[in-house]
């Protein structure tokens, strides 16, 4: 009987495979789970709210979401692509490159700079799809989705492989508790740190190949269009 206790995590990977609503899922999971350990459906309730409570901070990102908006109803995407477009010689590359690094720096001493709600989509997406139609003319929808796929890699190479350069990061915080559980007491939050200096510029070099890579990509596409174009032009 203990075992059906963690029916719960069946229901979440059925709900998923399934594609299901995830929110939908996770709380009939959580319900479900309540009931078969014992919970009474006023104590399930009031568990419910009380851990909705105690994680609130973490649903603060939705005020972001209509200030985002607001700010682009009234043109922060098209200022964004302005800006971009005036300086010279900046590629999509370019531009999500130095994003990275600016996210890498901000997130090794825990300033929580950028975001895909906050900072991709309505900034740094717009600015490198900028940069390329300054250089490259109209963009097709294909190369769009490229830019927006290099813009939230940027974010998450910058974010996720240099947040544990910061000591007291919940990460590193998360490895020395579960090593000192193990016996390992040796691990301290500087060894963790000093240990990720590697993998935060191994992730840096990837970035700066692969937006590399998608600016090849962006002007072979360019250049093999052109011809195409040109000939339908001609034979009309």
């Amino acid at each position: 009987m203990e075992y059906l206790k963690l029916i719960g995590i069946v229901i979440i990977v059925v709900g998923f495979v399934l594609k299901r609503d995830t929110l939908a899922v996770v709380v009939v999971a959580g319900v479900v789970t309540g009931l078969v350990a014992g919970l009474s459906p006023l104590e399930l309730l009031n568990l419910l709210g009380q851990s909705f409570t105690d994680q609130r901070v973490a649903t603060l990102f939705v005020l972001t979401l209509p200030v985002v908006g607001i700010c682009e109803r009234y043109g922060l995407k098209q200022k964004a692509v302005d800006l971009i477009g005036t300086v010279k010689n900046a590629t999509t590359g370019t531009v999500l490159s130095l994003y990275q690094l600016i996210r890498a720096v901000a997130i090794a001493f825990s300033v929580q700079l950028g975001g895909h709600p906050q900072f991709v989509r309505p900034l740094i997406s717009p600015m490198a799809e900028g940069a390329s139609e300054a250089k490259l003319g109209s963009l097709t929808e294909k190369q769009r989705d490229s830019i927006k796929g290099g813009a939230a890699a940027a974010d998450n190479f910058g974010n996720f492989f240099a947040q544990n350069l910061f000591l007291g990061a919940p990460g590193v915080l998360l490895i020395v508790a579960t090593m000192a559980e193990q016996g390992y007491t040796q691990v301290t939050p500087l060894s963790v740190a000093l240990w990720s200096i590697p993998v935060a510029v191994v992730s840096l070099v990837f970035g700066l190949v692969r937006n590399y890579i998608l600016d090849r990509r962006l002007g072979a596409a360019t250049t093999t269009s052109a011809p195409a174009s040109g000939e339908g032009s001609v034979k009309a």
